[in-house]
């Protein structure tokens, strides 16, 4: 049975890599992200309809969905058309999250945009907890597995010396702890991966389009999803948030241009 996924945010970045090495696998995709053809938001090259065409070319079936995370009715009927389509859904990435639409500067929180609740909450952690609540009954039906794109810094005093962002990571990992709790009896997994370093669109424009040291591609989390859902023993990650380098580790996985498993030791 082809593998049915829905990956958020898959216009660029770590959700486009996501997307590309499902696609290796033969998956069928369904990809969002508000940025599109027809409307843009940002310079940064990228669409969910390149990405569509990209899955293609990778050998599986990409199909677009031009989608803001924050319209309910949308998301709504995103997976409304995987039930009528497919009948069940193995896995969700749930990506999207618009942290870096202001400027990201470290300080004491009163000196930091009140708008950061709205980008990394709003378009973050409540799009992510609306996604899987619209996908979990279809995961049910498949057994599948439910990941959430997160960030696992064990130890901060503050992530990234930000307020706002510490909160919305911190969210992001007991979100995946609490849905874990409650999708475990139905035999869906949830779990959240924390990326490290990663060569996104963004990162390379602020590199100049340089390699920067110490950084993945955009498609090492991806090997690092694909190799969850294939593992027929992946609950016992469930409620966990795992790095992108731990999961490295475990599964022998390398990066697309490395002969070696790559992040280890990485923020």
């Amino acid at each position: 049975m082809t593998t049915v996924a829905v990956v958020t945010g898959a216009a660029r970045g770590v959700g486009r890599g996501t997307a590309l090495v499902l696609a290796e696998a033969g998956a069928t995709v369904y990809l969002t992200d508000r940025e599109s053809r027809d409307r843009r938001y940002s310079e940064l090259p990228g669409t969910v309809e390149d990405t569509a065409e990209q899955v293609d070319e990778r050998g599986g079936r990409g199909i677009p969905v031009p989608l803001d995370h924050t319209d309910d009715a949308a998301v709504a009927a995103l997976f409304e058309r995987v039930r009528a389509e497919h009948g069940g859904l193995d896995l969700l990435v749930a990506n999207a999250f618009n942290g870096n639409a202001l400027p990201f500067r470290s300080g004491p929180f009163w000196t930091l945009p009140l708008e950061h609740w709205r980008n990394m909450f709003d378009n973050g952690v409540r799009g992510h907890l609306v996604a899987a609540w619209h996908a979990a009954p279809l995961l049910i039906e498949r057994k599948g597995l439910l990941v959430f794109t997160g960030l696992a810094q064990p130890g901060a005093e503050v992530i990234a010396n930000h307020l706002f962002y510490d909160l919305a990571m911190t969210s992001v990992s007991r979100l995946a702890h609490d849905a874990a709790h409650d999708l475990r009896p139905h035999g869906v997994t949830a779990l959240a991966v924390s990326p490290g370093f990663t060569r996104t669109e963004a990162i390379m424009a602020a590199f100049g389009g340089g390699r920067p040291p110490g950084s993945d591609s955009i498609e090492f989390p991806g090997r690092a999803v694909r190799a969850l859902l294939e593992d027929p023993q992946v609950s016992r990650h469930a409620g966990r948030t795992i790095t992108v380098a731990d999961l490295a580790a475990e599964y022998g996985l390398t990066d697309v241009d490395e002969d070696v498993p790559s992040g280890a030791g990485r923020p």
